[in-house]
């Protein structure tokens, strides 16, 4: 073999999006892990009510319903102007990556799907699940969001607001320490239910996850650990064989 035969480069793989196989993994995944997404939502909110709590696989996991004006796990309120435009740059760079993956990148494939069908479903939500927000202000200078349906709001009187979407059991906040907009918000509604252990320094007795998610949120979180994983464990064969 000459010099010239070792220094050229392998012959470049095809890439997925000529790939039929590929395709089969990729857009079957994103479309049942949207689809199990917005019929979960649609379910939960349809048949619980506001308050209402449903134990699943022997308590550990509460079906819960709660309404997110902010980002994955409620963190970043109020920027949904930034998370739409986030989201469809998110949903190209997936489509990107795809498209310029190798056909033997399955692991790539599935967690790509899982993004992509994560980032969809909470990207509809935003877009089409509109809410009241009302940021209020406590005597301490903190504040904290109610999301519903404004019931009335009196320029020099209270604002009442109540559960989404009828109004039902309306709370009144004094109209001088409120501020009021309507948005798109994000509807979850899985909830864990145990909580950190005694003896864990500063956080024992506190939710050991303490946020509310939906199907949309697990298959962002998990999709991003495998693209991750997938990355890693495909680098070490290339470095091993340059």
């Amino acid at each position: 073999m000459t010099t010239r035969e070792l220094s050229e480069p392998p012959p470049a793989e095809g890439t997925s999006w000529r790939d039929a196989r590929s395709h089969a993994r990729f857009w079957p995944t994103a479309v049942a892990l949207l689809a199990a997404d917005l019929w979960s939502k649609h379910a939960v909110f349809a048949t619980l009510d506001a308050d209402s709590a449903v134990p699943i696989l022997g308590g550990l996991i509460e079906l819960r319903r709660s309404l997110n004006d902010g980002a994955v796990f409620g963190s970043f309120t109020g920027y949904v102007g930034v998370f739409i435009v986030a989201s469809i740059l998110a949903l190209a760079f997936v489509l990107h990556l795809f498209a310029h993956s190798r056909r033997t990148q399955w692991v790539m494939h599935v967690a790509l799907a899982m993004v992509l069908a994560g980032a969809l479903g909470n990207l509809f939500d935003r877009a089409w699940i509109q809410a009241d927000v009302v940021r209020v202000a406590d005597g301490d200078g903190l504040e904290f969001s109610v999301i519903g349906t404004i019931v009335s709001d009196d320029a020099d009187g209270d604002v009442r607001i109540g559960d989404w979407p009828d109004g039902a059991n309306a709370r009144r906040f004094p109209r001088e320490k409120v501020t009021v907009r309507r948005q798109g918000v994000v509807r979850d509604f899985i909830r864990f239910v145990p909580k950190l252990p005694a003896w864990v320094p500063k956080l024992g007795g506190r939710d050991a996850w303490p946020w509310v998610f939906n199907v949309a949120d697990a298959a962002l979180v998990v999709g991003v650990i495998l693209l991750l994983l997938s990355s890693l464990f495909d680098h070490r064969p290339r470095e091993r064989a340059a």
